[in-house]
């Protein structure tokens, strides 16, 4: 069973910048999509940032060409970092990863860690 533990969640002003990191207990070679969700309080959970398909990048709208998501399978991390940060991007944010074994996807997510933009 691989772990995810997110880190460098922060206190930030608004025009900041934040990097966040996901390790995983184990290699990540396997997981076909990773990337980052975000529940801000009140509010459901989104996805933020995927690299599916261990490739191709997708972004929610309001955080395209702010954001970039990577990944560096050799060091079983997966990263997001945060340009130009604003305060509604202030929630807290889970490491994501899903693999295929047998036909069945097993999804995995992280505790989460906490994102603040002051304006």
């Amino acid at each position: 069973q691989v772990q995810l533990v997110e880190s460098g969640g922060d206190l930030v002003q608004a025009g900041g910048s934040l990097r966040l990191s996901c390790a995983a207990s184990g290699s990540i070679s396997n997981f076909i999509t990773m990337g980052w969700y975000r529940q801000a309080p009140g509010k459901q959970r989104e996805a933020v940032a995927m690299i599916v398909s261990y490739v191709t990048t997708n972004y929610a709208d309001s955080v395209k060409g702010r954001f970039t998501v990577s990944r560096d399978n050799a060091k079983n991390t997966v990263y997001l970092q945060m340009n130009t940060l604003k305060p509604e991007d202030t929630a807290v944010y889970y490491c994501y990863a899903a693999l295929v074994r047998s036909g069945r996807q097993f999804d995995y997510w992280g505790q989460g860690t906490q994102v603040t933009v002051s304006s």
